[in-house]
């Protein structure tokens, strides 16, 4: 049990890290700068220290979600690849609610002047090599269990 936990926890700082990595270098791919780490910092009026800690949380609490809860619906889906793809859509569907619940919350954010359409691309393609990262990196762990 103890080695799940910390391969789950391990699965959650390899998908973060893949995600940021594309976030950092989508400016270089024509997309708008995306960085979640000053995002939460300054919706939660944090350092940036803090904004980075809590981007890996987050991205550890969702591997937990993935192994012990969401690879079980998934369990008819034979691919790993595909498996990743579902759960990077449902954790971006996630993140979108979640975001404008927090800026509901702390009365709105500052409109971007980036392009919105390239904003969303951008979260989807990162939330999608973050869910493929994380089902890659927990495949034995979240085998479902054999009834």
């Amino acid at each position: 049990m103890q080695q799940k936990i910390s391969r789950t926890i391990l699965a959650g700082i390899i998908g973060t890290v893949v995600m940021t990595v594309i976030t950092f270098v989508a400016p270089l791919m024509g997309m708008p700068k995306m960085n979640p780490l000053e995002m939460l910092a300054g919706m939660m009026s944090v350092s940036i220290m803090i904004g980075w800690i809590m981007h890996f949380m987050i991205g550890i609490i969702f591997a937990f979600a993935y192994v012990y809860i969401i690879s079980g619906w998934l369990s008819k889906i034979n691919s790993q690849v595909l498996k990743g793809v579902v759960f990077g859509i449902i954790v971006f569907v996630f993140a979108q609610i979640a975001m404008k619940i927090i800026s509901a919350m702390i009365g709105g954010t500052a409109a971007s002047s980036d392009n919105m359409f390239l904003i969303i691309m951008g979260s989807i393609i990162g939330h999608l090599m973050y869910g493929i990262a994380v089902a890659l990196a927990a495949k034995e762990i979240a085998a479902p269990v054999p009834v």
